[in-house]
């Protein structure tokens, strides 16, 4: 019998290119949700690379006219255990904090829950697939139907980046192993020291590929100027109708608010710059905490209790003992290309608190990693890193590190003060890390999840400079074919899971 498997289609064509290489090794029967806008829509309504039983678009799904019972959503949160309506408060499109062009009404909000819930539900009761595979959920809409899809028993694959070297793995949930726990319980413990693991962390942390990946991103000036003609002269802008996630954002909002943060990016970077830290103290006692670039899945995902920074800064300061400073360092891919330099409002606030030191992006986070006593991380990286240097440290999100006993999980915001205390006693062994890291290697296989992406954006996007534009079956089959030998063996890798 034919596996179903259904899969979430957007401007990241991971799955897309993983179901047309899997189609050739057996005859799955896929079908896909598309959240795309209307010119790159276009491609998927006629494209015939991967043969889809039925695809469903996410924007026709969501429709304001559907008419439900008041307490349709709650209803739906109760018989799924899905926190619906949480996650709607963080999603970055419904955020104000992060949408300069529309203000939505709860009504609204509500309304698209509404659609979102229902649709959902009956889609997967309508074909019951046996597989939702899937890249890294990274918006809400994605997320929401992934959570679904669990509740629903169905067989999750999740291509993951392991954010480290280029290791990518498979998985039910996101960024967890399946087993490891059991795994890391049984496994041998091979006596190692701090300094051979860090030589092993200089060549393979995450840093290393995100810096080539935001230099290489948007750094054609003919792609932006293409961009720029397309967005003016070929694009109708019909997607600020139709499509909520565009409300508001007409020709001139855009270009205006473009020209605007330009701007806005240069006196904030002058004040960064004038007003950040470069030299690290070396006479006072200090506590890490590494601001996160935001928005990101990170924070409204993985951890959104804690996705107000600037306040987790002071709730920070009020848990730890009095003679400690925090040191906050901004995140150095916080600014452009991707994202824009935080309000400097939003930086004043960090500088007035006295018990702050505040440091500037282009420090080396683990040169601050050493002079620190403890880390306190929301959900990044740096939690796990700074094991390498036996530093202790505390994650806020839920992480398998944590397994590692020198890294501590905060399961309530009462427990900081006294979690503090305990972390900073905190003996590490380099034993467990290497450990940790061998079990990792071990489940995961080769996949530069970088150089893909970036591979696709100068495909299909003009350098990411603009993604509501028409995709030629010609081009993405370019892709498909230039990527050939990666995406092949990344479409074993799945099928090794699937049969």
């Amino acid at each position: 019998m034919q596996k179903k498997i259904i899969i979430w289609l957007n401007a990241d064509i991971t799955e897309f290119a993983i179901s047309y290489y899997l189609q050739k090794l057996s005859d799955y029967d896929f079908y896909a949700i598309v959240d795309l806008t209307s010119n790159p829509r276009k491609f998927f309504e006629t494209q015939t690379l991967v043969k889809f039983t039925k695809i469903w678009f996410y924007h026709d799904l969501v429709n304001e006219h559907n008419q439900f019972d008041n307490d349709f959503v709650k209803t739906f949160e109760t018989q799924y255990d899905i926190p619906v309506r949480k996650l709607a408060r963080h999603d970055r499109i419904f955020m104000k904090k992060f949408n300069n062009f529309y203000n939505f009404s709860e009504s609204e909000i509500s309304k698209i829950l509404e659609s979102e819930c229902f649709t959902f539900e009956q889609i997967l009761d309508e074909i019951k697939p046996d597989i939702f595979l899937t890249n890294e959920t990274a918006l809400r809409p994605h997320h929401f139907f992934y959570l679904l899809c669990k509740k629903k028993n169905l067989k999750i694959l999740m291509l993951n980046s392991a954010n480290w070297g280029n290791y990518c793995y498979i998985s039910e949930n996101y960024h967890k192993i399946d087993n490891f726990y059991n795994q890391f319980s049984i496994g041998n413990s091979q006596e190692t020291n701090f300094e051979k693991q860090q030589k092993r962390l200089d060549s393979m942390k995450l840093s290393n590929k995100t810096k080539v990946f935001f230099k290489s991103q948007q750094s054609s000036v003919s792609q932006f100027l293409s961009a720029v003609f397309y967005y003016i002269f070929k694009s109708d802008n019909k997607v600020i109708e139709s499509y909520y996630t565009y409300y508001g954002r007409t020709k001139f909002k855009v270009l205006f608010n473009e020209v605007l943060m330009r701007f806005k990016r240069k006196s904030r970077k002058n004040f960064i710059d004038k007003n950040l830290l470069t030299k690290i103290p070396t006479d006072k006692k200090m506590i890490f905490f590494p601001l996160q670039q935001e928005p990101e899945r990170s924070l409204l995902l993985s951890a959104p209790d804690y996705a107000d920074q600037i306040k987790n800064i002071d709730f920070i300061v009020e848990s730890m003992p009095d003679d400690f400073f925090l040191i906050v360092k901004e995140h150095p891919t916080q600014g452009p290309p991707t994202r824009d330099w935080r309000k400097i409002s939003d930086y004043k606030k960090i500088l007035d608190n006295n018990r702050v030191i505040f440091m500037h992006p282009s420090v080396p986070a683990d040169e601050i990693i050493k002079k620190s006593k403890l880390i306190i991380s929301v959900s990044g990286t740096i939690a796990l890193e700074s094991a390498f240097f036996a530093v202790p440290s505390i994650t806020f999100a839920d992480n398998d590190y944590s397994i590692i006993s020198s890294i501590s999980k905060l399961n309530s915001r009462k427990d900081l003060p006294d979690l503090i205390k305990t972390s900073l006693k905190n003996s590490c062994n380099a034993s467990e890390v290497k450990k940790y890291f061998d079990i990792l290697e071990k489940n995961s296989f080769i996949f530069n999840v970088y150089e893909f992406s970036l591979s696709y954006f100068k495909h299909l996007y003009l350098d990411a400079n603009i993604l509501d534009v028409e995709i030629s079956e010609s081009n993405m089959n370019d892709l498909l074919f230039a990527q050939k030998e990666n995406l092949e063996r990344l479409a074993n890798e799945f099928h090794k899971r699937i049969v």
